[in-house]
Formats: structure tokens, sequence, C-alpha cells
């Protein structure tokens, strides 16, 4: 089974859009490691208030499986 369809079915009882609790628990990091990918910009977000939003797609370009979102 190709990566991106292992990955999927692994991030399935997810939903689309991650808090950063979420991401922490998926990459099995501390939050304050999750909070600096962030600000790094190392995975994408939105900021919405005081809170982080992360697309699934984001943590799965972070993690290579798929190619990164293109900007035009």
């Amino acid at each position: 089974m190709p990566d991106k369809k292992i990955y999927a079915l692994m991030l399935k009882s997810y939903p689309d859009i991650l808090n950063i609790h979420e991401l922490c628990e998926v990459l099995q990091i501390s939050t304050k490691t999750g909070y600096k990918l962030l600000r790094e910009g190392k995975i994408s977000s939105v900021k919405v208030g005081r809170t982080y939003r992360i697309p699934k797609v984001s943590l799965l370009s972070y993690m290579k499986i798929m190619n990164p979102p293109q900007r035009g």
C-alpha cells in the first residue's frame, strides 16, 4: 500500500482541521514543540484569535506525504 494511503488511514479519525493538541498527538510531540513548528512556519496554519487551526493537508505536507500546497 502506498505511503499516502497508509497515512490517510492513520489520520482518518482526525478532523480535516486540527487543533494544536491533535497535531501534537499525531506527531507524538509536546505542545511546546508543536507551537514552535507553527511559529517557524514549518507547518502551515491559520491563527484564529488565540488558537491555531492546522489543515490536515499541511500536516501531511510536513510529513512529506503530499506535495506542499502551491501558492500563486
